[in-house]
């Protein structure tokens, strides 16, 4: 085998591996998903921001790595607990790595802190989500 027919062969894995991720993309917002940003390591310096897909399961809300080959969700955010402590206005360094028009979100719940960053449709339905718990529960959040 020469080198220009592994070559090509490694051309093809990387072109199937690229298809993958641009068919699952697609896949997960035709199911109801939301562009959202994420980050569960905070810099000061605006790195640590991950772009993904956002998936409402019920009470959890699932997010799934836009690089990644999983098939499951690579964090799962419950409905339950979570508080929203702090909204803010994406700084210069992390606005590549967000949705437009995003808004950051730093939330709580007893997993730990995340900031999440989407935009103004997507956070218009994340907070309704919040806010539509099933009766009884109460909902710690700031708005």
């Amino acid at each position: 085998m020469g080198i220009t027919e592994i070559a090509g062969l490694v051309l093809l894995g990387v072109a199937v591996i690229i298809c993958y991720f641009a068919w699952r993309r697609v896949r997960l917002l035709r199911e109801g998903g939301v562009h959202v940003a994420l980050r569960s390591q905070f810099d000061d310096r605006g790195r640590g921001w991950h772009l993904g897909v956002g998936h409402y399961r019920g009470d959890s809300f699932a997010w799934f790595r836009v690089l990644s080959l999983g098939s499951r969700p690579d964090q799962l955010i419950s409905r339950d607990g979570l508080e929203i402590d702090a909204r803010r206005e994406p700084t210069g360094p992390e606005a590549y790595a967000m949705p437009v028009g995003a808004t950051v979100l730093r939330c709580r719940s007893g997993s730990g802190e995340v900031e999440i960053a989407m935009g103004p449709d997507a956070l218009t339905g994340f907070l309704s989500w919040l806010e539509a718990s099933p009766p009884g529960r109460s909902i710690p959040w700031a708005s």
